[in-house]
């Protein structure tokens, strides 16, 4: 019997924020989303990660009403999103009562599966939002944030993901931010999940490093049930492999996909100008197109390497970028090898640059890592040093309980502090998330004269 294999297509959510930082606006997606309904795909990625922060911030667009737009268009496809477990689309942990609230108005706005993620894997993050999404009707994919350190072996992430389908996950996806999923352990990986659990599998990796294809065809050849990919106009280097080609070659192979290559096609001839665009803009950086076989070295996603160029630039310290790169996994180690994904990525990034360009190792430390190294984000995957926590917040001993035990209900408080702008629930969620952009946009909405604070538009690639 001819195996099915099923695509995700993430060019409306994943490929363009790896690429060109979520800036694509809803009016370059509204002419083929009809066509991407109509090209067999299992799923459509087209919410969540940086999607809502670009809207409110860059796209002056109203991130709800982009998920009712997209749904209006897409009749007969699941919508997925990624969301960030506790800390849902934003970069702290938020209280229980706000998880749950946005669960459950992401369903109801249109969203059919919810990829629910940690970034130190620690499911005590993942349960609230799990449970509200079933609540909701919704289908959780529980996703493990993969990384490689002596700690993070095949029988850990298998252990992982024999207690997510415990914890109701309706599917696994293994979820490669970095691109350091090589063949070989993809492999067995997969075989060892796919022998554990009685639900469907699904890969997610990113081409930075060169061999994303590959692991992708030993994940289908060991058993996977669902491959992530992205429109070709959009694809490769730092995002995922290209559909077109991925869906020809597993066809010749004997696969059934589904997909319909010349709907692809023309999907992808849409897409080509809006890329000429982004590229002439200067939004498309050429180097997040090439191949970086150093994310297989350092362990780097491609956004973060970005994101260190960009800011030694902006210091006038290019020449520092081989040392910073070098520090990123030395910080990494001392601090419990975290998985380099969202918020987790971009705060060793930023202390291994602080740390070379002081001169002293945690001479200056960010907040968001002195609560990290409080438990204020998690348990970290290896125990810190007692030498490197008091170096970072002295004699203070870290807190052991789920983080969220320690943050009071908020969603009364809220509603009362935006009620002059907010006209639905929804309103006052994107406030919770990301109070200053919301306030501005659903100021601007409400009153036309209402005085906007000028913001530095900055590109900057967030790493989901």
């Amino acid at each position: 019997m001819t195996r099915k294999i099923r695509f995700m297509e993430t060019i409306l959510r994943d490929g363009q924020q790896s690429q060109i930082a979520t800036r694509m606006p809803i009016e370059d997606m509204l002419p083929v989303l009809g066509d991407l309904d109509a090209a067999g795909f299992y799923a459509l990625e087209c919410w969540g990660g940086a999607t809502f922060d670009a809207c409110l911030r860059y796209l002056n667009e109203d991130p709800w009403e982009r998920l009712r737009t997209i749904r209006e268009h897409v009749k007969n496809t699941k919508l997925q999103m990624l969301l960030r477990g506790q800390n849902l689309l934003g970069y702290h942990n938020y209280p229980d009562d706000v998880v749950a609230a946005f669960v459950k108005k992401s369903v109801e706005n249109g969203i059919d599966v919810l990829r629910i993620f940690d970034a130190l894997n620690d499911t005590r993050n993942l349960k609230t939002s799990i449970r509200a999404a079933k609540e909701a009707g919704g289908e959780v994919q529980a996703a493990i944030s993969y990384t490689t350190s002596d700690v993070h072996t095949v029988r850990y992430f298998t252990q992982l993901a024999i207690e997510m389908e415990r914890a109701g996950a309706d599917s696994i996806c293994i979820k490669d931010m970095a691109g350091v999923l090589t063949p070989d352990v993809a492999t067995e990986l997969v075989t060892e999940i796919k022998g554990s659990v009685d639900i469907p599998l699904q890969i997610h990796t990113h081409g930075t490093a060169g061999i994303a294809q590959m692991t992708l065809l030993k994940a289908v050849e060991a058993g996977a049930d669902i491959i992530d990919t992205c429109l070709s106009p959009f694809a490769e280097g730092t995002s995922q492999p290209a559909t077109e080609s991925m869906a020809i070659a597993l066809d010749a192979l004997g696969y059934k996909t589904d997909l319909d290559i010349e709907t692809l096609e023309k999907v992808a001839e849409h897409f080509v100008p809006v890329r000429d665009r982004f590229l002439a803009d200067g939004i498309l950086n050429p180097k997040v197109l090439s191949v970086e076989p150093k994310a297989l070295l350092y362990k780097v996603p491609g956004g973060m390497l970005s994101n260190l160029i960009n800011q030694l630039h902006d210091l006038g310290l290019d020449d520092k970028y081989d040392e910073v790169l070098a520090e990123v996994p030395r910080v990494r180690a001392e601090l419990g090898y975290p998985p380099l994904v969202t918020p987790l990525s971009q705060m060793v990034g930023t202390q291994a640059l602080m740390n070379v360009v002081t001169g002293e190792r945690y001479r200056v430390v960010s907040n968001e890592i002195r609560e990290y190294v409080r438990g204020m984000y998690g348990r970290s995957p290896v125990k810190i040093s007692r030498e490197i926590r008091e170096m970072i917040i002295g004699e203070e001993q870290p807190i052991t309980c789920r983080p969220a035990d320690l943050i009071l209900p908020e969603m009364g408080k809220l509603r009362k502090e935006i009620a002059c702008y907010a006209r639905s629930e929804e309103d006052v969620l994107s406030y919770a998330l990301f109070p200053e952009q919301a306030r501005d946009f659903l100021g601007r909405r409400e009153d036309p004269f209402y005085d906007v604070p000028v913001q530095e538009v900055s590109v900057s690639i967030d790493v989901a």
